[in-house]
């Protein structure tokens, strides 16, 4: 008898694989109907800004952030006016506005009861990095689609241990008023593709309102971290995106260091009233009242106060280390100026979404300033108005970031009275959504399949 086993031509392996590979996708994208199509998770519709279109051969990515309010911070008193606080009511709705952009990353914020999260994430089709701070109880994640990029390597960045001079004790070397908690999550990915990629970051910088110092640090720190994280790992063509929630707005000093504007003087004002070191960085700080209600991170009742004075701090001395106006410039000096994705991209827009739907349509920035092209609103709440979350793109020498594409801003009346709210948006925070596009570099070559 013959023993003759017939065997697949690699053609036919090929194809059977693709077949394969086709079902999969069929599969997750029945997953992601489902969830759109739940009632629970029905939220307000979001029209996509197309600005212009893709060059050939150009490399694109889309790329979306948000802050989906951890239900561990979540307070009646904060949001006196949603309908939809409790976990179960809001979690569909979570599900639905991440799985709506189709992103090829995502940079979430505010993260927490991950082992409902993270399913999802997994079934729609993406890998991810989670990182929290210590003791935190909700973290950041970026998520990145694993049919298009493997993950090369992933970092933290503590800003409260980071150093930003060379001199001083060890706590002068940090230059830091307030031990904060707050954490970058870094990552760098490969294309599938080819050797391209890019590197992300994410974070969620300290919340209180009058901290303008400490926020200014901590985003210099950010995009110094990233650079050199790009530095050391010889990627000199791959973009950097930086997206999350920065807590402060378009005008603020942190704004424009980090775009190059010059400070006004009322931001240097707010600079140096924000000079100061929190009983959290020295201990002979006298000790204030026990508070029964405060919470792990400081993000308490107290964050419904937008006037709230500083206190339990002393005046900075010199042997502290803060960073002086001249000194923060230098800190944001890494070369190439970054590129809000939302202030580049409404420029080019219809007038009429740029009279209504922008920040400076509502708050007027001296002219020649960067900022008056970010939406009008990014959280919108009860206490809250204002804008809070930012993609921001650092270009590689010789290549220039085309913004196609933003999903548009909401209007304010489909906001009022407040999120969260059911049928318009689970969490406090607008989600913001850019695809972006760059010439490829000259000397990218497709990746061997051997490569590692």
């Amino acid at each position: 008898m013959s023993t003759n086993r017939y065997e697949l031509t690699p053609e036919q392996l090929a194809l059977a694989e693709a077949r394969k590979l086709k079902k999969l996708e069929r599969e997750k994208e029945q997953v992601k109907n489902a969830r759109q199509n739940d009632p629970r998770g029905r939220i307000l519709e979001r029209r996509w800004l197309r600005l212009q279109s893709s060059a050939e051969g150009a490399q694109s990515v889309k790329v979306m952030t948000w802050n989906m309010l951890a239900q561990t911070l979540v307070r009646r008193e904060l949001f006196p006016e949603s309908d939809c606080l409790k976990a179960s009511q809001r979690e569909h709705m979570l599900y639905t506005e991440i799985l709506s952009h189709r992103a090829d990353i995502c940079c979430l914020q505010e993260v927490d009861r991950t082992e409902k999260v993270f399913p999802v994430l997994g079934e729609a089709g993406y890998s991810f990095v989670f990182k929290a701070g210590p003791r935190k109880k909700h973290g950041s994640v970026i998520a990145f689609s694993k049919d298009k990029f493997e993950l090369v390597e992933d970092r933290q960045v503590f800003y409260d241990e980071t150093d930003v001079r060379q001199d001083g004790d060890e706590r002068g070397r940090k230059g830091s008023s307030f031990f904060t908690k707050n954490i970058a999550n870094l990552v760098a990915l490969r294309r599938r593709d080819s050797d391209e990629g890019f590197f992300v970051g994410t974070t969620h910088l300290f919340w209180h309102p009058r901290y303008t110092y400490e926020r200014a640090r901590q985003i210099g720190i950010l995009f110094r971290e990233i650079t050199r994280f790009r530095e050391e790992l010889a990627k000199p063509s791959w973009p950097c995106l930086v997206a999350g929630d920065f807590n402060f707005q378009p005008d603020d000093a942190a704004y424009a260091l980090l775009v190059g504007d010059p400070l006004l003087p009322a931001q240097r004002a707010a600079l140096q009233f924000s000079r100061v070191v929190h009983r959290s960085r020295d201990p002979s700080v006298p000790a204030p009242a026990p508070k029964a209600d405060a919470d792990e991170d400081g993000e308490d009742g107290s964050e419904g106060d937008p006037d709230r004075v500083i206190t339990n701090a002393r005046a900075a001395v010199p042997s502290d280390g803060l960073l002086s106006d001249d000194e923060l410039a230098a800190l944001f000096a890494w070369g190439t100026r970054p590129v809000s994705a939302y202030d580049a991209g409404l420029r080019t827009a219809d007038r009429g979404v740029r009279d209504t739907l922008a920040f400076g349509s509502r708050v007027p920035l001296p002219e020649g300033r960067r900022g008056a092209c970010e939406p009008a609103w990014t959280s919108y709440t009860h206490y809250w108005k204002t804008v809070l979350d930012y993609i921001f793109v650092l270009d590689p020498p010789d290549r220039q970031v085309s913004v196609l594409g933003l999903a548009e801003p909401f209007p304010e009346e489909k906001l009022v009275p407040g999120l969260p709210r059911k049928g318009v948006c689970g969490s406090d925070h607008i989600s913001l959504s850019a695809e972006l596009a760059w010439d490829a570099p000259t000397h990218a070559e497709p990746r061997s399949t051997c490569d590692p």
